[in-house]
């Protein structure tokens, strides 16, 4: 084969892989078309990969085929043994390696051309810099999302006095030595230290954000991530790098701006607000002689508001994922619907530590697509609903949003579950929820705490309703 009509099946490669791409980026918008989205992208990354292995650069293939083989013993043995619940830690991780690696893409790159003697262009050396830069910062700043998700490190924000002065002059830092890098190639004390800073920026970027945050932290390192793969597009002239780099930022950026909408907050507020302190005003904590106590219940008085119930509405929140109550609440919704009652879910858009992370779970548990509706399709409902089931969530069923302008998340958009007629709360405890904002709806006079794991006490009421006389 020619090099010509090697060059030009290579083109029409990432011309299918970018299509497809797009394609299955159109498909991830919907429940019902999702799979279909996740496949089209596999067999998109497919094509890429076959079009980037025919290229004429590759002198030798032995290390390719050492790290593909390592590379798929690694993800498989992840997509094994991580479970469902773990999808944010994971993606985390994902996010951690990408980064490296297009870190590294950059550093090669340079190195080589600082070997060979032959100096990159303006639009190469550009795109090297800021490559290294996003890649670096998102390595290291997913890392530091992985100890706040997996509790490695606190969830409250870290913060100390001038951070966001001294995060702005890290970043006018960067962007001075991303200039002295353009202007002269062979400063390679400034192409180190903006690896050196890039590392360093994305631990005090994300250190102070407050783990309540997370999924709009998870959302920004995927846009980064992309913008790094997009500047690697442009170091190594690729043009599905590009287009894949670019659909990967703008789709993180944008749903990083709609998490933050989902909280009634700002882009800025969530980046430098440090939210997720504990605040001194505000309710008191349940259960303590400051405040009013919660009304606490048992197995047998919740299992006998659920037999009574015509209508349920279940609130999936981080909880359920830590104890991985996904399919024993659906096995609960299975009693109740045989019975007659009518089940929905409603989703919050920031539920969990990852956006979709409930939609994951409850597909994992094969929950039907069109149970399931997302705030503003169902808030109104809560009026006409017998009993909110509130399995593990917390800020997100937070009355304080609506109630009290001290509360720092004042006017975060929450499920009305108040209105309903019952309300059963499944905690672990009466600590406060992941951002450290205290409940107000454990108080209300019509609200029933059920304290323990929430999978044992699915189970505990599936079993009482099916019990003779469990109505």
């Amino acid at each position: 084969m020619s090099a010509e009509t090697t060059s030009t099946l290579i083109q029409l490669l990432y011309l299918a892989a970018s299509v497809l791409f797009i394609l299955g980026l159109r498909g991830l918008g919907n429940a019902a078309t999702a799979r279909r989205g996740v496949q089209l992208a596999e067999v998109g990354m497919l094509l890429a990969v076959i079009g980037t292995l025919m290229r004429h650069e590759i002198i030798s293939y032995t290390w390719i085929i050492v790290g593909l083989v390592l590379g798929s013993l690694i993800g498989t043995v992840m997509a094994i043994s991580i479970p469902m619940t773990k999808m944010p830690e994971r993606i985390a991780l994902s996010h951690a390696f990408g980064g490296l690696a297009v870190a590294l893409v950059g550093i090669s790159e340079y190195w080589h051309h600082q070997h060979v003697g032959e100096a990159m262009n303006n639009l190469q050396i550009t795109a090297t810099g800021f490559e290294v830069l996003f890649g670096a910062v998102t390595f290291t700043g997913s890392l530091m999302a992985f100890g706040k998700l997996q509790g490695l490190l606190p969830g409250a924000p870290m913060t100390f006095p001038g951070q966001n002065a001294l995060n702005a002059l890290f970043v006018v830092a960067a962007l001075g030595l991303v200039g002295v890098v353009i202007a002269s190639q062979d400063t390679q004390l400034a192409f180190w230290g903006l690896c050196g800073l890039g590392l360093l920026m994305g631990v005090t970027l994300v250190l102070p954000i407050g783990g309540a945050d997370m999924p709009v932290v998870i959302c920004l390192l995927n846009s980064y991530a992309g913008l790094a793969a997009a500047a690697t597009g442009f170091a190594l002239k690729n043009n599905v790098l590009i287009i894949c780099g670019a659909l990967d930022g703008g789709s993180g950026f944008l749903l990083g701006m709609m998490m933050s909408k989902a909280m009634n907050r700002s882009f800025s507020n969530v980046l430098f607000g440090a939210f997720g302190k504990v605040a001194d005003s505000g309710p008191k904590k349940a259960g303590t002689a400051s405040g009013p106590a919660p009304n606490e219940g048992s197995i047998d008085d919740a299992v006998e508001i659920l037999g009574s119930a015509q209508k349920v509405i279940v609130i999936p929140g981080y909880g359920l994922a830590v104890s991985q109550a996904q399919h024993a609440v659906k096995d609960l919704a299975n009693v109740l619907q045989k019975k007659g009652v009518d089940v929905k879910y409603a989703i919050h858009p920031v539920a969990g530590r990852m956006p979709g992370h409930m939609n994951v779970l409850l597909a994992e548990a094969q929950v039907p697509y069109e149970q399931l509706f997302d705030l503003d399709q169902i808030n109104d409902e809560f009026a006409s609903t017998d009993v909110a089931l509130v399995v593990g969530a917390n800020d997100v069923v937070n009355t304080a949003a609506r109630e009290d302008p001290k509360s720092s998340i004042y006017g975060m958009p929450v499920f009305n579950v108040d209105q309903a007629k019952s309300c059963i709360v499944l905690k672990r405890s009466l600590n406060p929820g992941f951002a450290g904002i205290e409940n107000a709806l454990f108080v209300k006079p019509h609200t029933m705490l059920v304290l323990g794991d929430a999978k044992k006490t699915l189970l505990n009421f599936v079993q009482g309703l099916k019990e003779p006389g469990g109505h």
